[in-house]
């Protein structure tokens, strides 16, 4: 064995000992640098090097760095939970975005209590400095092991084919134990099933939070164990675990379900079913505006609005080959005169009926439908969050059939036309999401009919200026697609609207139109879904304004609040101007004292309020209150009237 290895290392050759480390060989102490990449696989900075490695370090600032910090907090905690709770058998304990979580088959759920104790373990285990060693095992070796584990043997078994969070304790290959060692002693001091990579000490997890607990069936199947999850985060510094923390604390304010039942938008009710929400006639304002805009805006463009049922045959979505590939998304099928039924999931389906209806020439095309359609999918009880995931949902629907020589022109505008949308709505940080096909047998239709799709798709994109991430894999079934992905006010990112190409329903339906030379031709199909479902973006829309809306959509715009009884009168003759102007206005006409009704007013978060006393009333004023607390008073009528219907009539964000 020859007793130097060349090695690129920063993308130059260098020569090390045989034996050397990709810790050694990157100067890593395990803090800046927590793993490294050789020939492009994660490894820990144990990784002994070979011969022609091409080595790179994994930061811990990096979200790679972050993911395996996190990954290694998750073994930290499964450890503390075992000291502390003997009985406790393991389930998984992958990273997740900004932290991680463990399973655990417990006698009892875990309590506030018991996750101060488990946090303390665990910074008493980090203190230790534990040593993370991996060590390969055959099937039977890790069996013998983990005899005890039952969920472990479990996921042995599935070694090879585990996907997603699975992946992280077995993978294709070698079946690998890490196991944690006490630093002077080298004894061990726990061990786990797990591919890893991990960071080289438990010295190196500089910051970790536990936060939550839950029940989770275990592997996400309702016919399994239910398991209890707990969650928690890791960052790579307390500065920054303490922003993340920050940003938590702003974002629970601003949650919509709470902002929903405070300002009455909408609600819940058991008695309807998980994901099932009712909107309140607030709610229902808001509501009402959206779609008007959205009525105006695509009716300018071009739309036209058409109306499909909620239920249909399900041979419908074995024509466009939903059926195959969505079955476990639908809700289960009913019988009705011997036929089989579903609610709808989707729309396209019908529109594809609506244009097959009769012929069509290349002179109808682009041909814009559009519709407000109900849609219903079986979302995992476990995944179900308010409004932004929901099972019954209102999509802003539109399908586009237009020619392949009208396809590239037609996404362009089509982008535009969403992003001038989504900025009206008050958003204005962007960025796209190309998401393609990928090797996996669930995608269908001709290769190059997909090339050809993903490439127009891909230079709109380009041409739009905007950051441009790619999403291998992420496509549907039957077409690539953008998303736009938007920024709030606290800086969290959202997928909104879609564009999808389809090249592939329209043969599937066999949809036809008369070209200028008098062929029959195929037309394309572009989905198009700009708020996704009016539920999620009012949802977004809550969180982003924390319930303050821009007066527009507020469900009340103005409210006119009188320093005393006599006052009243007066304020609803202004009151009546405004609603003369379609403002949504109000008076407060209630016992209460001034001062109150101004808190109230200010907790409902109403953007306008219109004080009127003696000198007001003698000057034909009001006393202009705005909901930042700002006022200005003595505002002749008129000028506060324009105001305010200004202000509504251009979407003032105030």
């Amino acid at each position: 064995m020859s007793a130097e290895l060349r090695i690129t290392l920063a993308g130059a050759e260098r020569v090390v000992a045989a034996g050397t480390t990709a810790g050694q060989a990157l100067e890593a102490d395990g803090r800046t640098v927590v793993a490294a990449r050789v020939n492009g696989q994660a490894c820990d900075l144990a990784h002994p090097l070979e011969q022609g490695d091409v080595v790179e370090p994994i930061e811990i600032s990096s979200e790679e760095g972050r993911a395996i910090v996190r990954h290694s907090t998750a073994h930290v905690m499964a450890q503390a939970v075992q000291e502390l709770f003997p009985e406790a058998k393991l389930g998984i304990g992958p990273p997740v975005d900004n932290g991680f979580y463990y399973d655990f088959d417990v006698e009892r759920a875990f309590q506030p209590d018991d996750l101060k104790r488990i946090e303390k373990r665990m910074r008493e285990i980090v203190k230790q400095g534990q040593l993370f060693s991996r060590r390969a095992v055959s099937d039977d070796e890790a069996r013998e092991e983990l005899a005890g584990e039952p969920y472990k043997l479990e996921l042995i078994g599935l070694k090879g084919g585990a996907e997603d969070e699975e992946s992280v304790e077995v993978g294709a290959g070698q079946l690998t134990i890490y196991d944690n060692l006490d630093p002077k002693t080298g004894e061990l001091t726990w061990k786990d099933l797990c591919r890893g990579p991990h960071v080289p000490s438990t010295r190196s997890i500089p910051a970790f939070k536990l936060m939550r607990s839950g029940g989770a069936y275990w592997r996400g199947s309702e016919n399994n164990p239910q398991l209890q999850r707990i969650y928690g985060t890791a960052w790579e510094s307390r500065d920054k675990q303490d922003a993340y923390l920050k940003l938590l604390e702003e974002a629970e304010k601003r949650d919509h379900r709470r902002l929903g039942a405070e300002l009455d938008l909408f609600s819940f009710p058991p008695e309807l079913g998980s994901g099932l929400p009712v909107f309140h006639p607030k709610g229902g304002i808001i509501r009402k505006e959206m779609e008007d805009y959205m009525r105006r805006r695509q009716g300018e463009a071009g739309y036209e609005f058409v109306n499909t049922p909620h239920i249909t045959k399900s041979t419908l979505f074995e024509t466009s080959g939903h059926l195959p590939w969505y079955a476990d998304d639908m809700f289960p099928p009913f019988e009705l005169e011997g036929i089989e039924y579903r609610v709808k999931p989707m729309n396209c389906p019908m529109h594809n009926l609506i244009f097959r209806a009769r012929g069509r020439s290349y002179r109808e095309l682009p041909l814009r439908l559009c519709e407000f359609g109900s849609v219903y999918r079986y979302e995992k009880s476990g995944v179900v969050h308010g409004l932004t995931r929901v099972r019954g949902m209102t999509q802003d629907d539109s399908h586009i059939y237009c020619t392949r020589e009208q396809m590239a022109g037609e996404i362009k505008s089509l982008l535009t036309f969403v992003l001038s949308v989504l900025r009206d709505f008050g958003l204005s940080e962007f960025y796209l999401e190309l998401s393609t096909r990928d090797d996996s047998d669930k995608f269908i239709g001709d290769p190059a009919d997909w090339a050809e799709a993903t490439e127009a798709l891909r230079q709109t994109a380009e041409e739009s200026g905007l950051e441009l991430v790619d999403d291998p894999g992420g496509a549907a079934f039957y077409g690539p697609k953008i998303s736009v992905q938007a920024k709030d006010a606290i800086g969290r990112t959202w997928q909104l609207s879609t564009i999808q190409l389809d090249l592939n329903q329209p043969q599937r339906f066999e949809l036809e139109y008369q070209a200028a030379d008098g062929s029959r031709q195929t037309p394309v199909m572009i989905h198009r879904a700009l708020f996704g479902s009016i539920e999620r973006f009012l949802g977004v829309l809550t969180e982003h304004y924390a319930g303050a809306f821009p007066p527009w959509l507020a469900p009340v715009q103005a409210v006119g609040i009188p320093i005393a009884d006599a006052h009243v009168p007066y304020l609803q003759d202004v009151a009546k101007r405004l609603k003369e102007r379609g403002i949504r206005v109000e008076v407060d006409a209630s016992d209460d004292r001034m001062q109150k009704k101004i808190r109230n007013a200010q907790k409902a978060k109403i953007p306008y309020m219109l004080l009127a006393g003696d000198e007001d009333i003698a000057s034909g004023a009001v006393s202009f209150r705005y909901r930042s607390g700002e006022q200005k008073n003595g505002v002749p009528i008129d000028e506060a009237v324009a105001e305010i219907v200004g202000a509504v009539e251009r979407r003032i964000q105030v």
